[in-house]
């Protein structure tokens, strides 16, 4: 995320200026004189939704399809709960009888161009038979986009394949000069991205989600509500059962709200209502908030199942589409060199204390944890984002290792699990 940012705006000074002092000036004098005119090519937005009302806040004509990340969980708990009737209802149609089948849990991390190495092992999994039908499927950021497809199963390898080997970033975005991108609201136009994920992502693709919701399983995508500063947590199988043309637009809205990078990307501001007056939500990047989810630690899933009467085995699988060691490089001594490093640094600590979360949360509830993650091994050249060569070395190496069976971790990196204590010491 932090290498895009930066790139871009090196990019953009390196080449429509060259540093070159007159330009500089010119330029500094167009923004002042912009400024002082309230010259913006950025459209007047609704206002958002003040701080108390952001848990009230519902998309119109369609109620209860997210829920605020951070609370007390009590609306998507009562989600989980309607899914596991719906499955047992499923379940009981179709002559299943006993215990019910194990639940397995998927989640997909952001990452970028690295959602090639989710690809990859995605693929080789189903090639090697043993892949699951999963129960829930979380996505953030590149892991969003993925989740979709994850989700309905082996039907879109291809399509998965086709996104992480073969775009390029004008697949993805349009650069605006230093001047708009200033002006705007971000640096870079994602109308490539949004083009793309509407080819994929169709009417018809929303009947299967809804087809799948209704056996029970689950499909949710994480954004950042940059107004409230709080993740929030979409139901996008919920969203399906709504169907039509108002649905898809939010499905693939969503979709792209979560891979927006703050100041790269522009945010997709989505439109909410709240005791009848509308509200306006600007929503960005779900890395903003976290690398990667499964669900929130307030639910105490053993209980909650124990409630209703429901003992199952569980297992968690992580894709983590990312490095998790610390990679060394000679940091340039500038101001974009640190920041970008730093930035870099940050990200990865974040997802490295998710990981941490996660498995402090499924080790009380005793659910497996499997963690994926793109070797230290792995060092292919990287020259821009959404490098295709990048992306398809990426997802060959996922590929070959998940061919012959992914060497699962069942702990975060650098977690060693405290020694057994004799009586009496």
């Amino acid at each position: 995320m932090s290498k895009f940012i930066v790139k871009s705006f090196k990019a953009c000074v390196v080449k429509k200026l060259n540093f070159d002092l007159r330009s500089l000036n010119l330029l500094l004098t167009a923004l002042v004189l912009a400024l002082l005119q309230g010259c913006s090519t950025v459209p007047d937005r609704l206002p958002a939704v003040p701080d108390d009302l952001t848990g009230k806040a519902e998309i119109p004509g369609m109620p209860g399809v997210r829920y605020v990340a951070g609370g007390d969980a009590t609306e998507l708990t009562q989600a989980a709960h309607d899914a596991l009737k719906r499955e047992k209802d499923y379940l009981a149609q179709h002559g299943h009888v006993g215990h019910l089948p194990p639940a397995i849990f998927l989640a997909i991390s952001g990452g970028g161009d690295n959602g090639a190495f989710a690809a990859g092992l995605l693929n080789a999994w189903t090639e090697t038979g043993t892949r699951p039908e999963f129960k829930l499927v979380t996505g953030i950021s590149t892991g969003a986009l993925i989740a979709p497809f994850a989700f309905l199963g082996p039907k879109y390898d291809a399509t998965l394949k086709q996104v992480y080997t073969t775009i390029s970033p004008k697949d993805v975005l349009e650069k605006r000069s230093l001047l708009g991108g200033v002006l705007s609201d971000a640096m870079a136009d994602n109308r490539p991205l949004l083009t793309l994920t509407r080819k994929f992502v169709t009417e018809d693709l929303l009947k299967e989600v809804a087809a799948e919701y209704a056996k029970g399983r689950m499909l949710l995508v994480g954004t950042s509500d940059l107004d409230a500063r709080r993740g929030i947590i979409w139901d996008m199988g919920k969203i399906a059962t709504y169907g039509g043309p108002k649905a898809l637009d939010l499905f693939v809205k969503v979709l792209v709200a979560s891979t927006s990078i703050p100041g790269a990307f522009p945010p997709m501001m989505i439109d909410v209502v709240v005791d009848g007056k509308h509200y306006q939500e600007m929503h960005v990047d779900g890395g903003v908030v976290a690398q990667v989810f499964v669900y929130p630690a307030a639910i105490r899933l053993v209980e909650e199942a124990a409630s209703v009467g429901v003992s199952r085995e569980r297992k968690l699988y992580i894709i983590r589409n990312a490095r998790l060691d610390a990679d060394w490089m000679q940091v340039e001594r500038s101001t974009m060199g640190i920041a970008s490093r730093a930035v870099a640094s940050m990200i990865q600590s974040q997802g490295v204390g998710d990981l941490y979360r996660i498995y402090a949360t499924a080790n009380r509830d005793g659910v497996e944890y499997n963690l994926a993650f793109i070797p230290a091994s792995f060092n292919a050249p990287h020259k821009e984002e959404f490098d295709t060569e990048y992306m398809r070395a990426l997802y060959n190496t996922a590929y070959n290792m998940a061919l012959k069976g992914y060497p699962w971790t069942h702990v975060p990196p650098g977690f060693v699990a405290p020694r057994a204590v004799s009586a009496g010491k």
